[in-house]
């Protein structure tokens, strides 16, 4: 839609995560850097402006024929440190858990990391993964496997369970009762100029925040009052 408007335009879009994008804003070799995570305190002198696209959830996904449902956030949190190793202490089965995370240059980790662990380290022994596909595929596949994506990603393959007895929704995500939620940002080096600031008026706009952003299982953000 954008580029109708804008016939002689190219986007280029480079999915290598939260701080790939915050450093490549910062080094001038892109317009807009996309992050899924809020600006660390290190990176509080790169001169970058903010701007809210969407909110997010982030949903603790198993597999379907996991039977555990639902855990607590002590529960989760209790996995992905390593106190936790079998489905038989939450209720489930007698089959080892196995923990799946992210790398530590997703935003998506950095802010279960905050926001669920509490800052409480992750177990060294869980696997690694670069992407949100390859999390999702592989606790699609392992039976006794967990690990968290973005319920923007969240497919039939996996199961979302509750957090806190709170499923993980739009719904839950708009009245504020889900517990492990988020906004993801685009930033620019100063104030937005020019196509880049074209751009993110168009991403703010009611037709892309109401169609596009909905579409793909995001929420929009509130409309500033004016």
């Amino acid at each position: 839609m954008f580029t109708q408007e804008h016939a002689d335009t190219k986007i280029l879009v480079s999915g290598l995560g939260s701080s790939a994008g915050i450093e490549s804003v910062s080094a001038g070799t892109s317009d807009i850097g996309t992050s899924s995570r809020d600006l660390k305190d290190t990176e509080g002198n790169l001169s970058l402006v903010d701007t809210p696209i969407a909110l997010d959830a982030i949903a603790v996904i198993v597999s379907p024929s996991n039977p555990v449902d639902g855990l607590t956030s002590q529960q989760v949190r209790d996995i992905f440190s390593g106190k936790t190793l079998n489905w038989s202490e939450l209720g489930g089965p007698d089959r080892a858990i196995g923990i799946v995370n992210r790398d530590e240059a997703s935003g998506t980790r950095e802010a279960f990391y905050k926001i669920l662990m509490k800052e409480e380290p992750f177990f060294r022994g869980a696997a690694v993964l670069p992407g949100t596909g390859q999390v999702r595929s592989v606790v699609a596949q392992a039976p006794g496997a967990i690990g968290y994506i973005s319920l923007g990603f969240v497919t039939d393959e996996v199961k979302a369970i509750r957090i806190d007895g709170i499923e993980a929704s739009s719904a839950t995500v708009e009245d504020g009762t889900y517990p492990i939620q988020r906004t993801l940002h685009f930033f620019t080096k100063g104030q937005p100029n020019g196509l880049a600031a074209a751009f993110i008026e168009f991403i703010l706009s009611d037709t892309v925040q109401q169609g596009v952003v909905r579409d793909a299982g995001f929420l929009p953000v509130p409309k500033k009052a004016a």
